[in-house]
């Protein structure tokens, strides 16, 4: 269907390349048309009245196919984990989840690395990739087969597709819910050592050397993680990371009194480690905050702490939160999308994430000083499963706009 042109005027630009200034787009054919002082023409005006005008999110490895959320937190593109029911380890399952967010989100499926993501035998990855497979993942594991692992990175080096992993010890980490400290020992909570999620990034890490296959670290949370990757990169690695708003929000004291919204996986950690966090992404060691999207209904989360299943509601949050990093002069607002956009959309070589005459015309308007507070009870998600419940934040995104039309 043809659209009519679309004009966005009196906004801020904001390019993950480095800069923002004032000024508009001009869209044309699904495509960006024109950028800076701009003539609207024939087109439809949108007028920004000052607020950011950013590329879409891109949103990698959420759980969840949520499509309210993903709108109402500036999501365009979100890369699915194969993490499904069933598991996403056939090319017909991979086709099916790419249909799933027409026509408001794109929606990019990562293929399971092995069977059932049982973590045994490879999955046909070369067919789901011909079927629209942007990645290949582990899932919400671990492999724990190092065997397994090395085939999997040295097949996916061939086809040079990313790998995403899980990055946690599973002979560490089994029966436990929150990190080894003092707030784990308070509570009486079965806990792990944080080394857990060293001990799996060194051995995935010379795995990958080995290999020379593209790893991502789809969540880093300790300091001494960031540190082997770090030296990981020295010696030429092909290694990337992310991190989520949580992680850099949070410590492990959140989970208070039993609060099944703060469990997680990985789980919060100790506040040296959170601090570690914001000093990855501070000095570029972070390339990608995610949102781990995982909404879970009251009958996975209102359970006792230790049988309350893992995870968050954060795609609607994901930039809200992520704003206060540039709030608290940590990065600048270019960086920020550079995070959220630029650097998931070339990880995975999908099209966005920048602003430039000719991509593709999936962007976002955002009033960076807009109050208001986070309702578990009032989010668009499927479920409100979020720790940061009843939190005043700043920054509300107005306006998505995916392949040059404006959703909602």
């Amino acid at each position: 269907m043809e659209l009519k042109p679309l004009a966005i005027v009196n906004g801020r630009l904001v390019d993950p390349a480095g800069t923002v200034t004032v000024g508009g787009v001009l869209i044309r054919d699904r495509v960006i048309a024109a950028i800076g002082a701009i003539e609207p023409g024939d087109a439809d005006v949108i007028d920004a009245k000052g607020a950011l005008i950013a590329p879409g999110i891109v949103d990698v490895g959420g759980f969840a196919i949520d499509l309210p959320a993903f709108m109402a937190g500036g999501i365009t593109r979100a890369a699915l984990m194969p993490d499904q029911s069933p598991p996403l380890d056939e090319p017909a399952l991979v086709q099916r989840a790419a249909a799933a967010g027409k026509p408001d989100v794109w929606i990019h499926p990562i293929a399971a690395a092995t069977r059932g993501l049982a973590g045994e035998e490879l999955a046909e990855i070369g067919l789901m990739r011909a079927a629209g497979a942007c990645a290949i993942a582990t899932g919400r594991r671990a492999i724990v087969d190092s065997g397994v692992m090395h085939r999997l990175l040295a097949y996916a080096a061939a086809l040079d597709m990313p790998v995403i992993v899980h990055a946690e010890d599973a002979g560490l980490t089994a029966g436990a819910v929150a990190t080894a400290g003092e707030t784990a020992t308070r509570l009486g909570l079965p806990s792990a050592p944080a080394i857990a999620e060293a001990m799996a990034i060194a051995r995935d890490l010379v795995l990958a050397e080995d290999s020379g296959a593209r790893i991502h670290f789809h969540q880093v949370t300790t300091a001494a993680g960031f540190d082997l990757i770090r030296a990981a990169r020295k010696r030429g690695v092909r290694v990337t990371c992310g991190t989520t708003p949580a992680h850099l929000l949070l410590s492990d004291t959140a989970i208070g009194l039993f609060r099944t919204f703060a469990r997680l996986s990985p789980p919060l950690r100790e506040e040296r480690d959170r601090l570690a966090t914001i000093e990855a992404v501070r000095d570029g060691t972070v390339d990608i905050l995610c949102s781990a999207h995982d909404p879970q209904g009251p009958e996975a989360k209102r359970l006792p702490f230790t049988d309350a299943e893992p995870g968050m509601a954060g795609a609607e949050t994901l930039l809200t939160l992520a704003l206060t990093l540039v709030r608290d002069e940590v990065i600048d607002l270019p960086r920020l999308f550079a995070l959220l956009s630029a650097n998931p959309a070339r990880l995975l070589g999908l099209p966005g994430g920048v602003l430039a005459v000719g991509a593709e015309a999936d962007l976002i308007l955002v009033d960076p000083d807009t109050p208001w507070r986070i309702d578990a009870d009032r989010m668009a998600a499927k479920a409100g499963n979020t720790p940061f419940d009843g939190l005043p934040v700043q920054g509300k995104v107005i306006r998505t706009i995916k392949g040059g039309r404006a959703l909602g």
